[in-house]
């Protein structure tokens, strides 16, 4: 949910509707009064804990009883209020406060900060965290991020609950950053992330500051190709960043698993005496696929070229093509046409693998493959490369040697990426904090 009507929070379940929404902002530093009324302390925080839930349950409060900060566990809460909360016990009895494992402070650690709107895959501000009490429960329902509650804030405290909510986003579409909290082992869970696409992902990461965009590439370090795919699709200034404080081998590791021709872009934008150790901590295939991409000027056909594709002789059938295909190791943008090679391995035709699937699998290859295809020489520059892939739209270019033998191929999305401006992501305001 990216946002709720002004005065209407998010409900967070449905087998009980909420109590009276209270501002995490209206709590904190508020009174704090013992079973018998008598005034006991102020509160300071409110304590949950994250888990795979989708509205984060209160465990506790710290409560400066005396000036020491008293743990309060929830069972010990009588009530919560803007004006006052209330205790079943008295506070200065209870234990110091101190962190435990997994226990996440919402004012210290939360508010005011950046969290990901996982569904609008943005950055928000918790300008104000709204809580509630939900079959009996109270639970962390959702954060403002209008301006609203800042004017909240600047009010006295009387006055406060006048400021009704904003843009409220439900926190069951929220993950905040944690990497911050001094509490070991919490980091963003690579489940929620992992439902973004690599764009958004490097979109976020370019939008948040570099502790930020650090706790979400170590994330989606989870899955290596989803890591890969996010570094490609980062700026090289981004890109540089965050491999600075790697180690050669987790650089390579990050290289290895990106395209050829990204991780040449890449690796040319190293510190010079960086870019051999980390090349030959590659392995030896990849090596040597990079090392033959180095040779060409990088905006030219050999430098834009990815140099994986799908290459069937013409003797094969259609079912032979389509087997190739489904065993290929190549992206699936690098996999969208078959290259049909004769006796000699030149390239005779191409064919898409659409045309493959509406095709006899026991039809010859032959007859189904486009002859004559368009090719580009690997010294071609950009200008020939967009010329010809626009005036026979192409939306996958051969680069073939001076024999005729395929050496990669260009695909749309290579030459789309160099028309476009620098920092053209945040130049149209994507993923930008609220």
């Amino acid at each position: 949910m990216s946002g709720t009507p002004e005065g209407e929070p998010p409900s967070p379940s449905s087998e009980a509707p909420p109590s009276a929404v209270l501002h995490l902002s209206c709590l904190v530093n508020g009174p704090v009064v013992g079973p018998e009324g008598q005034r006991a302390g102020r509160l300071v925080d409110v304590i949950v804990r994250l888990g795979d839930g989708g509205h984060p349950p209160v465990s506790g409060l710290v409560v400066d009883a005396g000036g020491e900060d008293r743990f309060v566990p929830v069972a010990d809460i009588e009530s919560l209020d803007g004006d006052e909360t209330r205790l079943k016990v008295e506070p200065r009895g209870l234990g110091r406060f101190e962190r435990r494992r997994g226990e996440v402070l919402l004012s210290k650690d939360l508010s005011s900060r950046h969290l990901i709107h996982v569904e609008g895959a943005r950055l928000v501000r918790a300008n104000e965290i709204e809580l509630a009490c939900v079959g009996g429960r109270w639970q962390v329902i959702g954060v403002d991020t209008s301006s609203k509650p800042v004017l909240r804030r600047m009010l006295p405290r009387s006055l406060r609950e006048r400021v009704r909510s904003g843009g409220v986003v439900d926190w069951a579409d929220i993950e905040p950053f944690v990497g911050h909290v001094p509490t070991a082992r919490l980091r963003i869970p690579f489940r929620k992330l992992a439902r973004l696409h690599p764009a958004q992902l490097a979109d976020l990461v370019e939008a948040a500051s570099h502790e930020e965009g650090e706790e979400i590439i170590r994330a989606v370090g989870a899955d290596r190709a989803l890591e890969a795919d996010v570094f490609e699709e980062l700026d090289p200034e981004h890109q540089v960043e965050f491999l600075r404080s790697r180690s050669d081998e987790e650089a390579a590791r990050v290289l290895a698993a990106m395209n050829p021709d990204d991780a040449v872009d890449l690796l040319a934008e190293l510190d010079q005496d960086r870019r051999l150790p980390i090349l030959e901590s590659l392995p030896a295939t990849r090596q040597r696929k990079i090392r033959a991409l180095l040779s060409y000027h990088p905006e030219s056909a050999g430098g834009l070229m990815n140099p994986d594709f799908v290459a069937v002789p013409e003797s094969r059938k259609v079912s032979d093509a389509l087997a190739a295909v489904k065993a290929s190791t190549a992206p699936a943008e690098a996999a969208g046409v078959v290259f049909v090679t004769d006796g000699a391995r030149h390239l005779a035709a191409t064919v898409p693998v659409v045309e493959l699937l509406r095709a006899d699998p026991d039809a010859a290859l032959a007859s189904v493959g486009r002859p004559d295809p368009v090719t580009l020489d690997p010294d071609a520059d950009l200008h020939e490369v967009i010329r010809k892939m626009t005036d026979f739209n192409l939306a996958v270019a051969p680069v073939v040697d001076e024999d005729g033998r395929i050496l990669g191929q260009i695909t749309v999305d290579d030459v789309l990426e160099l028309m476009l401006p620098s920092g053209w992501r945040r130049q149209y305001g994507m993923a930008s904090p609220d």
